[in-house]
């Protein structure tokens, strides 16, 4: 499969803009309830994010960085602290409204492609469409897209037909379809070998540089943090570096 977009004219999912963090975290705490103990999975947590960058966060088992991913993406609420998201801040949002930011703001893809295995490829993106209320059919512009992940013969296969790497990519389009200003990773190479986590973190980078797509990827590898623009590190709930 040839990844170099060198020969497509992609127009940008998102323009650039100068000085204009598209997330900013301000002291953000989350604490958790233990039987009687009061665990704090952050600790006083702040990162700017600018527009049009791919920012890896690495960090073990326990770091936060789980923690963090969740609250970026409107999957859970800070305890303290503040997150604003594209300018809309998320710690007073209501559950609709945090609903609202993710069919439209945020694109999520996991470890685990979670591809609904009675649908096709193609199914498995356009539901995203439907769900937030959107013309099903894909335009010009993200057949390109499918096609630069590789996948654009594969849309009438369902799940089982395809491998893991096909499977990924397909959740990339899936995360990618409504065209979110932001895209949040988690682990997205955890379940594939090195061949496949290079096409997918290749993939990726490419977004981010062709399309101008926002990526935060939280991961354990180093390897695949040296993929992003830029790389921090979390530990006990806080960034250390």
């Amino acid at each position: 499969m040839n990844n170099d977009l060198g020969h497509q004219t992609l127009e940008p999912l998102h323009a650039p803009i100068v000085n204009a963090p598209i997330i900013e975290v301000r002291n953000l705490i989350k604490t958790y309830r233990a039987g009687e103990v009061d665990v704090n999975a952050l600790n006083g947590v702040s990162l700017d994010v600018a527009r049009g960058e791919f920012l890896s966060i690495v960090g073990t088992s326990g770091s936060g960085k789980s923690t963090l991913f969740n609250i970026l993406g409107g999957l859970t609420p800070p305890t303290s602290g503040s997150v604003s998201i594209n300018g809309r801040d998320l710690s007073h949002m209501t559950d609709t409204q945090r609903n609202d930011l993710r069919k439209r703001t945020v694109g999520f893809v996991f470890q685990k492609y979670n591809l609904l295995p009675t649908l096709t490829a193609e199914q498995n993106i356009q539901i995203v469409r439907d769900v937030a209320g959107r013309p099903t059919a894909f335009d010009d512009q993200f057949r390109e897209i499918l096609a630069m992940l590789g996948i654009d013969k594969r849309m009438s296969h369902k799940p089982r037909a395809l491998s893991g790497g096909e499977q990924q990519r397909v959740a990339i389009a899936r995360a990618i379809v409504n065209g979110p200003a932001i895209l949040l990773a988690d682990e997205p190479t955890g379940n594939l070998d090195s061949k496949n986590s290079d096409v997918v973190l290749t993939l990726l980078r490419d977004l981010n540089k062709r399309l101008g797509q926002t990526i935060l990827m939280i991961t354990h590898n180093p390897e695949a943090a040296a993929y992003a623009d830029r790389t921090i590190q979390m530990r006990d709930g806080k960034v250390v570096a």
